[in-house]
């Protein structure tokens, strides 16, 4: 637009700061259960705490508890508790527990309950209030059911989360890889990346099969993580200093990388 003569040009209003947030929370899930979801999460965490980001982790579904007398704790939550910046409290990081270690939807119907995804949702809600971004870790595989007509990806939906897939590095990884891929895509839903973890210590080929996957999937390896036999959360954590994962770690929390800081 020309301004007139005599008068000043129009005055460009700054965006609004919530216009320019980052991405506020991601979901974690795997191609299987006993992949290293946990673990990726943990070291997820710890990476973007190197970044002074306000990290808190959620474990939304857990079954396989310990009884105890504050009620009902999950080893997984747990972690994800310790590793969080700030404290919270357990019912909102892990509001659905179960003690069986069955799928959770069995759990739900053998304690004569369901699964409430609302429930969750509020949970959710109030943790990305006191954080820059919560990192939620699913429970066994990506369509693991949630009740007789949903699924953790129905939860990863409602809460509108980008996507990172953990890859156990194993015989049958590809099939389970590619199938997971194409189940998320499929519902619209952004696959940020994935994770390469390597779970057998000689495997067959571990680097063709990420290469494999590689070739086949779009979305960025955001890390790739070697065998180790006594996991701890620095092996993770490096695993995401690469360029891809350092550019997507950026793009979370409430101001990106490169971003304004509002005063």
């Amino acid at each position: 637009m020309i301004a007139r003569a005599g008068k000043k040009p129009p005055h460009r209003r700054r965006r609004p700061a919530a216009r320019r947030r980052g991405l506020a929370g991601v979901f974690v899930t795997g191609t299987d259960t006993a992949v290293g979801k946990t673990w990726v999460s943990l070291g997820l965490m710890a990476a973007l705490k190197t970044q002074g980001r306000v990290v808190v982790g959620m474990k939304p579904v857990s079954a396989g508890c310990e009884a105890t007398p504050a009620g009902l704790r999950n080893a997984d939550a747990t972690a994800l508790m310790a590793q969080s910046s700030v404290a919270l409290p357990y019912e909102l990081v892990n509001p659905v527990a179960f003690e069986p270690p069955i799928a959770p939807h069995i759990a739900a119907a053998d304690a004569g309950t369901r699964i409430d995804l609302r429930r969750i949702e509020r949970a959710y809600a109030k943790l990305i209030r006191s954080s820059d971004v919560c990192v939620v870790e699913g429970a066994g595989g990506w369509l693991v059911p949630m009740g007789p007509r949903s699924s953790l990806a129905d939860l990863a939906a409602r809460l509108a989360l980008p996507v990172i897939l953990v890859v156990g590095i194993r015989l049958g990884c590809l099939n389970h890889a590619l199938l997971t891929v194409e189940s998320i895509e499929r519902r619209g839903l952004p696959l940020a990346g994935w994770v390469a973890n390597v779970l057998v210590d000689g495997s067959a080929r571990p680097d063709a099969n990420v290469a494999a996957l590689e070739a086949r999937i779009a979305a960025p390896l955001l890390a790739r993580v070697a065998y180790t036999s006594r996991p701890e959360i620095a092996h993770f954590s490096a695993a995401f200093g690469g360029t891809q994962a350092r550019n997507f770690l950026c793009t979370l929390g409430s101001t990106p990388c490169g971003a304004d800081r509002v005063s």
